[in-house]
């Protein structure tokens, strides 16, 4: 695939920005605040897993991980997605930081590629978002979480980043219904869930724990909607 300049990648995802803010990663400036993310990753993200499993109020860790998991994925896949789908355009997320103080992400410096077919397009995403980002984050984890459970994660965050992307776009539905479903047929994430209306409906075939914080509730995707 063609490589892609600054400027487009820069103004491709200042316009999918208006999606929501997971679709808005800090680009670029003062390094002064954030740190690369593979760090984290090495050291299970033992922080922010403290301080999720804190703010839900749960003494289990594990619902930590798989939630502050859920949220990253969704950081993660959100520009990605937005970005190919919106402009054809696919931001390099080979090299990210973390904000020191909290979850948010930045690239440092902005590269990416022109889309080529919706294959590979879906083949790269997958390897950068999946293998060179989810997994390391699963590996580094200091407390036992499924991994099937993270690979739903993973696929319940892809589903929902095209779902944002048809709701603020209805003209782009079928391309991310189409894009979505290829990645969902792609390593980990195969059989973990499905779309399931011409709106990206998705229901998946795990369970992200969240039900089991106090007050909590079973997500619209769960598994165990019927159970």
């Amino acid at each position: 695939m063609e490589a892609a300049s600054e400027e487009s990648v820069r103004s491709t995802l200042e316009e999918i920005a208006e999606f929501g803010s997971f679709f808005a990663p800090h680009l670029g400036g003062d390094p002064a605040g954030w740190h690369d993310v593979s760090a984290d990753y090495a050291r299970g993200f033992t922080d922010l897993v403290e301080a999720t499993a804190a703010r839900y109020d749960t003494a289990e860790l594990r619902i930590g991980a798989s939630i502050a998991q859920l949220s990253h994925a969704a950081r993660l896949w959100s520009p990605v997605v937005g970005a190919v789908l919106t402009r054809g355009v696919i931001p390099d997320l080979t090299r990210l930081d973390r904000a020191d103080d909290d979850s948010r992400l930045r690239l440092p410096t902005l590269a990416g590629w022109h889309a080529g077919t919706e294959g590979q397009v879906a083949a790269l995403l997958y390897d950068m978002v999946v293998r060179r980002h989810l997994e390391p984050f699963a590996r580094g984890l200091r407390v036992k979480v499924a991994p099937g459970l993270l690979y739903g994660n993973a696929a319940s965050a892809v589903a929902e980043a095209g779902r944002a992307v048809a709701t603020a776009r209805p003209e782009l539905a079928p391309r991310a219904a189409r894009l979505v479903n290829l990645l969902l047929a792609t390593g980990g994430l195969a059989g973990k869930g499905s779309l399931t209306s011409p709106e990206l409906a998705f229901r998946r075939t795990t369970c992200c724990l969240y039900y089991r914080v106090p007050d909590g509730d079973k997500c619209g995707d769960c598994a165990l909607l019927d159970k």
